[in-house]
């Protein structure tokens, strides 16, 4: 099936939005002739992204909470009410918080899995059978480089959430391809990126308390490192998605020896019965 090839009179709803890589797909689609919504939980942040895109072309800016079923269908709703169709949906709100397994709190593992996957899964069962009655469209849904990278310390339930983004959109994938669906799926998932998402928590529930730990401080200090010294800029993951949705590409990999790496050590583990960390031990 070809991809979404002129973005021209499009509508396109991109969730998280207001910043990060959400807010460089906005600029790109609106660069190409699309009209966007964005969709995110801050709204400081919604009204200084619409006032600095509106005069790249028609922008609306509409707070959800993506973990509610209701409030992502009255996005939808009000997407077609300001514009009369919906082409491209990126799902692509996303947080972060964690620590050793056992200091995770119930309402922190909730969050995270309610924002990056139930949110994903929202943004899907809502917005699919709009694309299907448009005649076609792209659904892409932001997973991680830490779908294909278990074991990143502190980091648990976001690695649990973004391989149940990766299992529930190849199973999407797949189904759509085998019923001859009109609707494109792909699945970014991106390695360093000089986003926010280290910042993530600023936008915690009150009852999920900061993740205070010093192994996870020294964590995020390393992934900050990291990420200032060879993270892409969200531009260039931008172009990358608009290049998925033209040519119908699933995988999204911006960084893709390290997708790959983290998809053979699985493999040598199911080969030896031997965790990774335990061979970098020499174990």
């Amino acid at each position: 099936m070809p991809g979404i090839t002129d973005f021209t009179g499009r509508t396109a709803v991109v969730t998280g939005g207001a910043s990060g890589i959400g807010f460089a797909l906005a600029k790109r689609f609106l660069e190409e002739g699309a009209r966007v919504v964005i969709a995110d939980i801050e709204q400081s942040a919604i009204e200084s992204a619409v006032a600095e895109l509106t005069a790249l072309g028609e922008v609306r800016g509409i707070r959800t909470d993506v973990r509610d079923l209701d409030q992502v269908q009255a996005l939808a709703d009000a997407t077609l009410e300001a514009f009369g169709r919906v082409d491209i949906v990126c799902n692509n709100a996303g947080v972060e918080t964690g620590g050793t397994f056992l200091n995770i709190t119930e309402q922190a593992w909730r969050w995270v899995m309610d924002v990056n996957f139930f949110g994903i899964l929202n943004g899907c069962r809502v917005f699919l059978p709009i694309l299907e009655a448009n005649g076609g469209g792209h659904i892409v849904n932001t997973a991680s480089v830490a779908a294909f990278n278990s074991g990143t310390a502190t980091m648990t339930p976001y690695c649990a959430s973004k391989f149940a983004v990766l299992g529930m959109s190849e199973s999407l994938e797949v189904e759509l391809r085998t019923t001859g669906s009109p609707v494109g799926v792909s699945l970014l998932a991106p390695g360093p990126v000089k986003t926010r998402m280290i910042e993530a928590e600023r936008n915690r529930p009150a009852d999920v308390p900061p993740a205070t730990e010093p192994g996870r401080v020294a964590m995020m200090e390393k992934l900050a490192a990291t990420t200032a010294e060879v993270g892409l800029d969200p531009a260039e993951v931008a172009d990358q998605v608009l290049h998925a949705i033209r040519t119908n590409q699933f995988f999204v990999l911006t960084h893709p020896d390290m997708a790959m790496a983290g998809v053979q050590r699985r493999l040598d583990w199911m080969k030896t019965g031997v965790p990774p960390a335990a061979r970098r031990a020499g174990s």
